[in-house]
Formats: structure tokens, sequence, C-alpha cells
């Protein structure tokens, strides 16, 4: 039951990261096109809801951004959830390499931007930007090595991925929320206190839960801190096991959430904000230290502190190299880890708003860049360690 739910997520997440590949370079060409006014103009849309005195009145791109991405936040929480109740870190031993691995993802990076940009008070708020990782699109470049890679590997990358997301969303709730409304706080909290009250009584229907978390999302909104985060609270109050025989609720929502998520969220998602426009791009574009500190976090940044935590975990014995790889390989999935897209394009979209921010441009020129880079580099090496383990 584990590896068939393992093998369907790889499977999921890797056709993803093709698609998000492709949604990301259709943006770019209608971007830099005659059509570019229809893409901006699609994005710009305003799109309201109201019930009542209640109103909610964003652009499409806002819409995308806080409310689609919090069903990719919930979808999140499910994951880590199951895995820490019953999964690949529901034990101190399996999380000790992943782990490692990727709290030398996060802060190398950070300390390269920061380094890069500490004399720059508008510009360092994006030291978060290269600490992500994108799963979906780093397990669609693995793939395309089929069997030349063992499972382990696979297994390393995903749960790392995992733990990085995990890593983002404190980050995000942390350093990235607004001015704060007391008021919607207190309505966010007792929704999580009325979730929380559901999961004890054994509550097992989905319906409940989802409209409870409509509100809470609602509340979250308002309140100041970011809207995604109502989606992992939600999915930390769903239960994963049932007192009977019932199907379990989390694993019910995660199944039915994750194919929309995979071939829908998070592709629009990558179509809305990834369309850079090239008009007037200079040197400067790339070699400005906010863009430049993005990309080589993301190359450099990801691959020292993966790859460095990785052997220093290995080598002093708290843990053990993932079965079946070889170093040169686990040097390429550190490279891979490197490509940020998604979640750097969504920490960028909270550091540099559009609009806002003078660095909004530059920091997307740095997350394409140093993503591409990463996906090439990282095939390459694990390509080529994975031939040279085959002929050994």
């Amino acid at each position: 039951m584990l590896r068939s739910t393992f093998t369907r997520f790889f499977q999921l997440e890797a056709a993803s990261g093709l698609l998000l590949i492709a949604a990301a370079a259709l943006a770019l060409i209608i971007n830099n096109s005659a059509l570019s006014f229809l893409y901006n103009g699609l994005l710009d849309t305003p799109v309201v809801a109201q019930v009542g005195a209640l109103k909610i009145a964003k652009p499409l791109l806002l819409w995308i951004n806080d409310g689609l991405m919090a069903l990719f936040f919930l979808l999140i929480g499910l994951e880590v959830k199951r895995e820490v109740v019953d999964g690949h870190l529901s034990k101190p031993s399996q999380i000790v390499l992943p782990g490692a691995a990727a709290i030398g993802g996060m802060v190398v990076p950070a300390l390269i931007y920061w380094a890069l940009n500490r004399d720059n008070p508008a510009a360092i708020s994006g030291w978060a930007i290269p600490t992500a990782t994108d799963i979906a699109f780093a397990l669609g470049v693995l793939a395309l090595l089929g069997k030349r890679v063992p499972t382990s590997l696979k297994l390393f990358l995903m749960t790392l991925a995992i733990i990085d997301d995990l890593g983002a969303i404190i980050v995000i709730a942390l350093f990235y929320s607004g001015t704060l409304s007391s008021l919607s706080l207190i309505l966010a909290a007792a929704c999580l206190a009325i979730l929380f009250a559901m999961n004890r009584l054994g509550v097992v229907k989905l319906g409940p839960y989802m409209i409870v978390g409509l509100i809470l999302w609602i509340c979250v909104l308002k309140s100041g801190v970011h809207a995604t985060l109502a989606g992992v609270t939600l999915a930390l109050c769903i239960p994963l096991r049932t007192r009977n025989a019932e199907t379990s609720p989390l694993l019910s929502l995660e199944h039915a959430l994750h194919p929309w998520v995979a071939f829908g969220i998070l592709p629009l998602f990558a179509f809305a904000n990834a369309g850079v426009s090239l008009a007037g791009v200079t040197l400067e574009s790339f070699t400005h230290y906010v863009p430049m500190g993005i990309a080589i976090g993301l190359v450099a940044g990801k691959t020292i502190g993966v790859f460095g935590l990785t052997w220093l975990a290995v080598k002093t014995g708290i843990a053990a190299l993932p079965a079946g790889a070889n170093w040169g390989q686990v040097l390429g999935v550190a490279v891979l880890c490197g490509i940020g897209f998604t979640m750097s394009l969504f920490v960028g979209s909270l550091a540099f708003v559009p609009g806002q921010s003078e660095f909004a441009g530059m920091d997307r020129m740095g997350i394409l860049t140093g993503s591409f880079i990463a996906a090439i580099a990282g095939y390459a090496i694990t390509a080529m360690a994975s031939r040279k383990s085959q002929a050994t």
C-alpha cells in the first residue's frame, strides 16, 4: 500500500513537472509577443465575490496566488501529516538524512542572497526566495532518467522537498504576513477550534471540514496572515485514521485533490507568474545583486547546502546514503534541488509585490535563470553518475 502510494505520487509529480515547463514556456512566449496585452489583461481582470457585506475583490492573478494556491498548500499539509503519522517521516531515523539536507538547502542559499544584498534594505526581503525547491519540477527532471536512478534516491528527493516545503510554510507565516486584524484572527482561531473539535469527536465526513475550511480561508485572508496558510492548518485537522472501518478522510481528499493540483493549479500558477517580459532586458537584469543572489543561491547554495549536510550526516554516521545510490547521484539531486520555480515564484510574489517593488521583475529573472541551470546541470550530473554506476 505504501509503495503504491509513493509510486502514484511520483508519477503525478513527474508528469506535473513536465507540464510546468510547458506552462512557463507558453507564458514567456505569449508575454513577449504581440499577444502580451491579452496575457496582462487576463491577469489584471477584476474578480469579485460578495455575500452581503462581505466582499472580496482581487485581480485574477491574486485569486490564483491567494485562492488556488491555498489548495496547493492544503495538499502539502495533507502529505506532510500522512508522512509524519504513518509514512516516511514517522521515525526519527527516516528524517535525519533528508532533514539535514533540507536544512542545509535552506540556510546556505539564504546566506548567499543575504551576503550579496545586505547593504540594500529594499532588496533584503527576498532572502527566502532561493531557499525553496519545486518538488514537481525536480521530480519531473529526475523522472526523465527512469530506472537508471534507484527508487531510494527518488524517495530521498521527495522527502527532502516535502520538508523544504514545510520550512517554506513556516517562513511565509513568520516573515511575509501583513498588518494583522485582531477580529479576523479571533474568528480564524474559532474556526480552528471547531475543526479540532470535529477531529476529536470522530467526524469523518469531508463536507463539514471543507465548509469550515472555506470560512477559515476568508478569515485568514482578511487577517493579514497569508491566506494559503489556511490550507495547511485545515489539512492538519483532517483525520488520517478512523475509529471504525470508514475510508480515511485525509487519504480520500489527498487522492481527489492531487490530480487537480498537479495538472491544473500548479501549471496555471506557473503560467500566471512566469510570464516575464524580456523587453528592455540588459546585462544588468542578470548581474544586479537581486537576480544574481537568487540564481547563485539556487544553483550554488542549494548544491553546497544539500550535498554538504548530506555528506556530513553520512560521514558522522548519523545517517546512511540512500540504498543503491552513489555520491555522484546525490550530487546531481542536490543540484536539482536548485529548481525553485513554483515555490520561489510564490515567495517572490510576497517579497516583491508586482506594481509596488522595483525588484518584482528582477526576482523572476533570477528564479528562471537559476532553475533552468539547476535543471540542466542536475540532469547531466545525475545521468553521468548513473551511467558510471551501471558500468560498475
